[in-house]
């Protein structure tokens, strides 16, 4: 497997260079352990590797630490010493979502990736509004969108036609397949996507066929998966660990657990660009700080009253923003802790550098 298989570029060519006179050879991160990476180095060899000191603490959150699917530099050990990663290269895309819980940091799911696969279904998974968020986090991540509307073969074709289709309306940039793993549909349309070094991030709830859709990819049973509840339609096994799996002869593809939050990681500037139709409506507004809830004349209000917004896409609207405004509260109290901390650990270190030398000074009259 040669470094163009893996994704490497001209530009990936060019960030490395400052590094090939210290020894240190490029790898792409695969697998994230509590303790270390796995890596692929040129070739397909398969490597153990260690954080160094120095990537670890200029790291200023968890999300600018490596990644699955991040390219490193990386200082090889030998049998008495570890492989070490001395550096990260600039990353062309990441997808995150925010850390679940209070957390006000990200949580890169995959990095330098070319297409994000959404898999749901036209039954229970189906959710028009987390598709939605979905779109948001794609969007800015910078890769480019795909869609499988799964499980075809469980329910009628016109229900999966209509959820289809009313998730492509969502977003123009979005392309929707409707698909069954079982009978090789999202086979032979993640194919055409994956090319030799293409990455693909595959999401989506757990029990959607994800797992399913992998085994046939990789041509042998990668994620081990078991029948369907016949009540939910949803298997009972889903993916425990997030790693990224080279398909033989294609590109590759990051295959994730199931996401049972998609809590927002992006500003206000993607919120707006995701929901154009929404925001052209805000200039119609008879306030220019208008809440968009109870204030006289709101345009949006208005267009929900006629039935020309869709109360679900409104209501949706209104939630992103507050939890967009309430993650940057929260980063905001996050940086201002952070500098405090900064401040009085400088402090500490010029008393105790006073100290020192004082007492020099005290030794030097003696």
């Amino acid at each position: 497997m040669t470094l163009k298989e893996l994704g490497w570029n001209e530009d990936l060519e060019t960030a490395f260079a400052a590094f090939t006179g210290k020894g240190w050879v490029p790898a792409r991160l695969i697998r994230e352990t509590v303790i270390n990476y796995g890596a692929f180095l040129k070739g397909g060899e398969e490597i153990d590797v260690i954080l160094c000191g120095r990537v670890w603490h200029e790291a200023t959150c968890d999300a600018d630490l490596p990644a699955v699917g991040d390219w490193v530099a990386v200082e090889l050990g030998d049998e008495n010493q570890p492989h070490i990663i001395r550096a990260t290269l600039p990353r062309r895309t990441c997808f995150s979502r925010k850390m679940p819980g209070n957390s006000s940091q990200a949580q890169v799911i995959g990095a330098n990736i070319d297409y994000v696969a959404v898999v749901t279904d036209a039954g229970p998974d189906y959710n028009i509004r987390r598709m939605e968020r979905y779109f948001m986090l794609i969007g800015r991540s910078g890769a480019k969108a795909v869609v499988l509307v799964n499980k075809a073969d469980l329910f009628p074709k016109e229900q999966s036609k209509k959820a289809a289709e009313e998730i492509a309306a969502l977003w123009d940039g979005a392309t929707v397949h409707i698909t069954s793993a079982l009978n090789g549909d999202g086979l032979k349309v993640l194919k055409k996507y994956l090319k030799k070094g293409i990455t693909m991030c595959v999401v989506g709830s757990s029990g959607v066929g994800k797992s399913t859709l992998v085994n046939q990819l990789y041509g042998e049973e990668w994620q081990w998966t078991s029948e369907c509840n016949e009540t939910t339609g949803k298997g009972r096994h889903t993916t425990t660990s997030r790693e990224l799996v080279p398909l033989p002869g294609t590109g590759m593809l990051i295959d994730n657990p199931g996401m049972r939050e998609i809590q927002m990681w992006t500003d206000e500037a993607t919120l707006r660009d995701s929901f154009a139709d929404v925001d052209a409506l805000t200039a119609e507004c008879k306030f220019s700080d208008c809440s968009h809830r109870k204030d006289a004349k709101c345009a949006i209000r208005a267009a929900v009253d006629a039935g020309t917004l869709d109360v679900g896409r409104y209501e949706n609207f209104l939630n992103l923003e507050n939890e967009i405004a309430a993650l940057r509260k929260r980063s905001e109290k996050r940086q201002m802790a952070v500098e405090r901390w900064a401040k009085r650990n400088s402090v500490k270190a010029r008393n105790l550098a006073d100290r020192i030398q004082l007492e020099k000074d005290v030794r030097g009259d003696l």
